[in-house]
C-alpha cells in the first residue's frame, strides 16, 4: 500500500489524522501538487525534506525510533532542509499547525493506524 490513514497521538490527546507515505514513491512525491493538507503527512524511513516545487509552507518534526520529536522546522517554499541523522521518520504539516496542536521537541509521538 503507497498511503494509508493514522492518527498522530501526543500524552493520550489525538493531535490530528494523518496519511503515512509508504512507498518510494509515495515518499519522494509527499506533498508536492497539494494546495494544503488537513491533518499531517508522515514520512518512514526519512531524514530530510525538501519544499521545491510546493504552493505552501510547512511544519517538519523530525522523529527519532521511539517518535521522541528531535527537531522542528518551519520550511518557507523552494527551501532544502538539512538532514537530521537521527531522524527516523518525519512528520509534515501545514505552517503554523505545530502550533495549534502544541507539538514542541522532546514529546513522543505515536502514530495509531
Amino acid at each position: 500500500m503507497a498511503s494509508d490513514e493514522c492518527w498522530l497521538v501526543c500524552d493520550g490527546h489525538v493531535l490530528a489524522s494523518a496519511e503515512r507515505a509508504r512507498s518510494h514513491g509515495s515518499r519522494a512525491r509527499g506533498l508536492l501538487g497539494r494546495d494544503g493538507i488537513g491533518g499531517a503527512l508522515v514520512l518512514a524511513p526519512c531524514r530530510s525534506v525538501h519544499t521545491i516545487g510546493m504552493r505552501f509552507a510547512i511544519d517538519v518534526a523530525y522523529l527519532d525510533e521511539q517518535g521522541v520529536v528531535l527537531k522542528i522546522a518551519r520550511m518557507r517554499r523552494n527551501r532544502v532542509g538539512l538532514p537530521v541523522w537521527k531522524a527516523r521518520s518525519i512528520v509534515e504539516a501545514e505552517a503554523g499547525a505545530f502550533d495549534r496542536w502544541g507539538l514542541v521537541v522532546g514529546q513522543q509521538v505515536e502514530i495509531r493506524e
